[in-house]
């Protein structure tokens, strides 16, 4: 039903081992587009969904990162890690440079793995529809809805679709408004014809290979309201320090100060996770793990909000 959309970071990955158990139980099924050359933490993050009976999608032409040019490398991991699983899938991302026989022959190149459609900017429709008219029935559709739309999606509609929509508004960290919506889209899903829906979580669609120096340090923090038909919003905790690189330390205890105030008001609308239990623990002890931990939190609270929202 939710397909959180990943990009095969270090920490990404990690959240998905750590995570694979709940998402199994749940029916989650993380998409995972690998954007490093070593596949080692791939490797372990799907062997961690495979022990415990959870699925996957792995993109294998990716659109970013190591293997963007050449995604052979995947296509052989998973012909020699992952050839007898059927829960581990080959995701195919339908890009705007891919012609339709492009696209065809990816698909053809894989029928030894289910695979998975991900619409992602591919300009015809209507002609790869009509290459692959005998395989709609058992295929899913993942569209990605900023390059999908309505009329797009109608010629894929005999067969699983899901929704996936960007809800977080990257900007600089010290731009960030306190508060925003979100998404609607776990509500809303089913009016739209979909039988699943998905996100980037709060990484976001944009990518960057990151690693510059914080300016201000941000923690973002999904909720539902449940008084406002169940829309969910995102806090940004921001640093007060904005003005040098240095000190992300401090600056993280200045965001985490803020998320524990706004816990304590009682109003707060999070949900208490496991993972917000850790960053009470982090406040409690004065300590920083580093930023990329600090991410694997955020979408960690991310996924148990939606399981328990979903329940």
């Amino acid at each position: 039903m939710y397909y959180p959309y990943f990009r095969g970071k270090q920490f990404e990955l990690i959240t998905i081992r750590e995570m694979a158990q709940l998402m199994a139980d749940n029916d989650f099924i993380p998409v995972i587009e690998p954007v490093r050359e070593s596949l080692n933490g791939l490797k372990k993050a799907l062997k961690a969904i495979e022990d415990v009976g959870g699925k996957a999608v792995v993109i294998v032409n990716p659109y970013y990162g190591d293997h963007h040019d050449d995604g052979c490398n995947i296509t052989n991991f998973l012909d020699e890690e992952f050839s007898d699983s059927k829960d581990i899938s080959a995701g195919i991302l339908l890009r705007s440079d891919m012609s339709v026989d492009e696209a065809v022959s990816c698909f053809e190149q894989h029928k030894t793995h289910n695979r998975v459609l991900v619409h992602a900017g591919f300009t015809e429709p209507k002609a790869l529809a009509a290459k692959l008219e005998d395989y709609m029935p058992e295929l899913t559709n993942i569209f990605i809805d900023d390059h999908s739309k309505l009329l797009y999606r109608k010629h894929f509609s005999s067969n699983k679709r899901i929704l996936i929509r960007d809800g977080f508004n990257r900007q600089r960290n010290a731009d960030y408004p306190e508060v925003e919506m979100f998404s609607e889209l776990h509500a809303t899903f089913p009016e739209l014809g979909m039988d699943g829906f998905g996100d980037f979580l709060m990484v976001g669609d944009a990518y960057s290979e990151g690693g510059g120096p914080a300016y201000a340090v941000a923690i973002h923090l999904t909720f539902i309201d449940h008084d406002n038909d169940d829309v969910m919003y995102i806090y940004h905790f921001v640093s007060d320090s904005k003005d040098t690189p240095t000190d992300p330390a401090g600056k993280f205890g200045q965001a985490l100060g803020k998320l524990i105030r706004k816990l304590e008001s009682g109003h707060s609308g999070l949900l208490e996770t496991s993972a917000i239990k850790e960053f009470k623990a982090l406040h409690d002890k004065g300590y920083f793990p580093g930023l990329g931990y600090v991410k694997k939190l955020s979408m960690k609270h991310h996924i148990e909000t939606l399981v328990d929202y979903l329940n």
